[in-house]
């Protein structure tokens, strides 16, 4: 997931920064917690870190105060939830590539589909965080079944369950998960069967290199 956002989107994109962000803000609480400890490891690694920083040593930080914008209500139930889902698909697949696969979850309506539509807004995705967190090339979120799955289609069965607001809302949700061989090609760029030849990068891909050339 981290890869994917560093390397294959472009330098400004929102999800590349976004990344670096986290990257940012968790280097700078694992340097001040473990400062008390190996104060010699913390005070190099602070030194070198390549952002501008407030202070000019780690001791003169302060302590830990992580700001509470990033404890934002209902996504750590959905990242479970689709960590949940993702342990499902990879299981069905017995150590295969994951990327050769298109996903298809299947949850009925309700807070679960809910919190998966806030990772992924389209119905069929190969850049939505979803996908990222399914490890696929490609996921299809729907409240039911196609109607052209298979008879003999392997089909994973699972419960997840919710709980917000300190369990005042409660909710076990059953999903369904379908993994498929993708008909795509791999981008030689991003290494995911999203393109329609190999020799030509997905249309993702074509976009942050065209949007490249336009930067320089």
């Amino acid at each position: 997931l981290l890869s994917c956002r560093l390397y294959c989107e472009e330098a400004k994109d929102p999800k590349r920064r976004s990344c670096q962000t986290v990257l940012a803000e968790a280097l700078d609480i694992v340097v001040r917690s473990f400062a008390p400890i190996l104060p010699h490891l913390a005070e190099e690694v602070f030194q070198y870190i390549p952002y501008k920083k407030d202070s000019e040593g780690v001791f003169r930080t302060g302590w830990i105060n992580a700001s509470s914008a990033w404890k934002k209500p209902g996504i750590e139930e959905a990242i479970e939830g689709a960590c949940a889902m993702r342990d499902s698909f990879l299981g069905s697949i017995s150590g295969k590539n994951a990327l050769e696969y298109e996903v298809i979850i299947v949850i009925e309506p309700g807070l679960l589909f809910e919190l998966m539509e806030a990772l992924q807004a389209e119905e069929t995705s190969s850049v939505s965080q979803l996908n990222e967190i399914m490890m696929a090339s490609q996921t299809t979120l729907l409240s039911e079944l196609p109607k052209e799955t298979p008879s003999d289609a392997n089909i994973i069965k699972g419960t997840f369950l919710i709980n917000l607001e300190g369990g005042d809302i409660c909710e076990q949700s059953s999903y369904k998960v379908i993994a498929r061989p993708i008909a795509k090609a791999k981008c030689p760029r991003c290494r995911r069967y999203t393109a329609e030849s190999s020799s030509t990068p997905c249309p993702r891909c074509l976009q942050v290199l065209a949007a490249g050339k336009r930067s320089t």
